[in-house]
């Protein structure tokens, strides 16, 4: 068997001593702070708990189980989602390279068998053999010590790329299940919008009827049943529109959920009025809130991953070392050897020996280098904090924009009931012969933009709830 000299011994534990005992150079990383402040701007104002946040399934909240169908069809067909991960399930592999690049680089166990012809009339060819054959089998290992930490710094950088893509396909989900409940409340707006379209057009056209009716009879002129009929084409030409918003919103929300354009149809066979929103819910405080939305949580992680690589461009300073190693046997069937004394301790060769390589003349470029990637850290830190000041800033301005609409929607519900009672008293009057025919036009036109804008109002106001929890 072989033995291993004490010169080798030696050489092995200085070695695992030096692996061992140097701690990664580069600057540690330290969380940045947040830049915003400890209170929402709008939460008191519009009614918001800032207790903690609900954030996993808020839209259940709304009690709609076709809403519920459709996120959980989107979040398992929707394509760009299936990509974000993929790309997760790239990030964990090239995380397990670098963890891998810790240990010995190269491992390689090879091996041949080879024959052999020589010439006889060659320098040697009279007085050796000149045909013969031979066999090797070698193992041979070469292993960078991580003396400065620089394949650490690759495992941290790596690391933080892959919950950074974890982050994206959240970020992605967030977006993703946000939209679906954007597109279903355009869709319920739109059908909201249709059902009234043609509530108001069965009044008008009874108005019309009874217009008509009198006309004949010689008790109005033509100019109430012209007028009454202009109303009525007025407003049945609001339909096809509506029609069209609303194949285009299902045909977005198809996309969204990985079908084709016609697929989702038959989920909305029923017409439903749009979901109730919650009278309150908790918004959490701006530091926490914002730190678990993704591309916060992500442009955070960028800038761990980007502070590692400063380390390992720092590590390019320094020589690295490098344990070499290699072990074989060796044999032929020339003179008094055999290939069946492959396997034997007089076929067996080894080497062993540290080595090392430092770029001493290269440091202004190695520096530069340096320089390069802290530039992009700072760059990172920057961007982290613009990340959440534009979060807080649309975190703050759904707020508000909730806060208005659901404002607007109470006084546009006021409006309705007084254009409700308004367009059935100016057409009894008109009927009863105390009212002209322009009372009732003005009445049921009014009416019947009160109701659109009040429709309109109701699904702003569920549109921009789903903005703040997005």
């Amino acid at each position: 068997y072989l033995t291993m000299s004490a010169a080798t011994r030696v050489t092995l534990c200085l070695s695992w001593c030096l692996l061992s005992a140097c701690a990664a150079v580069g600057p540690e990383y330290v969380q940045p702070e947040s830049p915003v402040g400890p209170d929402w701007y709008q939460a008191e104002r519009a009614g918001f708990e800032t207790t903690a946040a609900e954030q996993v399934r808020w839209w259940q909240q709304l009690n709609d189980p076709v809403l519920d169908q459709l996120v959980a069809l989107a979040q398992r067909q929707n394509n760009s989602l299936k990509i974000a991960g993929l790309r997760v399930i790239e990030a964990q592999a090239a995380l397990n390279i670098a963890v891998g690049s810790q240990y010995p680089q190269v491992q390689v166990l090879a091996g041949d068998a080879t024959a052999v012809g020589t010439s006889k009339n060659g320098a040697n060819g009279r007085n050796t053999e000149t045909s013969f054959r031979q066999a090797n089998l070698a193992g041979n290992l070469s292993w960078e010590l991580d003396f400065w930490g620089r394949f650490r710094r690759g495992v941290e950088a790596a690391d933080a790329s892959l919950l950074a893509s974890v982050a994206d396909y959240d970020d992605l989900m967030v977006i993703l299940t946000a939209s679906v409940a954007d597109a279903y409340t355009i869709i319920r707006t739109f059908e909201e919008q249709l059902r009234l379209a043609q509530s108001s057009l069965d009044i008008q056209q009874r108005s019309y009827e009874i217009a008509e009716v009198l006309y004949r009879n010689g008790v109005n002129t033509e100019l109430d049943a012209l007028q009454a009929k202009t109303l009525l084409l007025g407003t049945e030409a609001t339909i096809p529109g509506l029609r069209i918003g609303l194949q285009q919103a299902k045909n977005g929300l198809s996309v969204l959920l990985g079908m084709s354009p016609g697929e989702v149809d038959s989920m909305f066979a029923t017409m439903r009025s749009l979901p109730d929103v919650p009278a309150s819910f908790a918004v959490g405080v701006p530091a926490d809130t914002l730190r678990q939305r993704p591309d916060v949580r992500r442009a955070e992680l960028s800038a761990l991953a980007q502070n590692a690589l400063v380390g390992v461009a720092t590590a390019n300073l320094y020589p690295s070392f490098s344990l070499n190693g290699s072990l074989g046997l060796g044999t032929t069937d020339a003179g008094d050897s055999n290939l069946g004394n492959l396997i034997s301790g007089d076929s067996a060769s080894y080497a062993v020996g540290l080595s090392f390589v430092w770029p001493f003349l290269n440091y202004g470029r190695i520096r530069n280098n340096i320089r390069v990637e802290d530039a992009r850290l700072q760059q990172a830190l920057i961007g982290y904090r613009e990340t959440v000041l534009q979060a807080a800033r649309e975190a703050e301005d759904a707020m508000t924009a909730y806060s208005g609409a659901r404002d607007q929607a109470s006084i546009l519900k006021q409006g309705v009931d007084a254009a409700q009672r308004s367009a059935d008293l100016s057409l009894l009057r008109y009927q009863e012969g105390f009212a002209d025919y322009q009372r009732v036009l003005n009445a049921q036109q009014s009416l019947f933009s009160q109701l659109q804008r009040y429709a309109t109002a109701r699904g702003d106001v569920l549109r921009n709830l789903v903005a703040v929890y997005r």
